[in-house]
């Protein structure tokens, strides 16, 4: 069986935003190509971020996918590391505040900007 890698945005138990591997299995195959289950999506959003761009730390509102269709985008953690995800690149962005929690922006969510020359531009697939 195969599987599809994608980098998570996640909530950890002590509600500091990480990054983990995670696989989809490519399970729902035929002999001509390898398929994963169908994912929910409630809708679709596009963005154009500026060249300079640099939003604050924030959660994601709920769980979403994030294309970069083109531009690089950088995603900062608190805890200083950052990764880049370049055009044509992916990640499920699923760090959204913990239930009963009041943001703190010194202790939960991301930030996200624009780097190099060229404006960002992305695609949100809500789940």
């Amino acid at each position: 069986m195969s599987q599809f890698i994608c980098t998570e945005l996640f909530t950890d138990i002590d509600g500091v935003a990480k990054f983990r591997t995670i696989p989809e299995p490519l399970d729902a195959a035929n002999p001509q190509v390898l398929l994963s289950k169908v994912l929910p999506a409630t809708g679709l959003q596009f963005r154009h971020s500026p060249v300079g761009f640099r939003s604050k730390f924030h959660c994601s509102p709920k769980p979403q996918w994030v294309f970069i269709l083109s531009g690089v985008m950088e995603i900062g953690l608190q805890d200083g590391s950052s990764k880049l995800f370049k055009a044509g690149e992916h990640f499920l962005s699923s760090d959204t505040l913990p239930e009963g929690a009041t943001f703190d922006a010194k202790q939960h969510g991301h930030w996200s900007a624009q780097v190099g020359d060229q404006p960002l531009v992305t695609l949100f697939i809500k789940q």
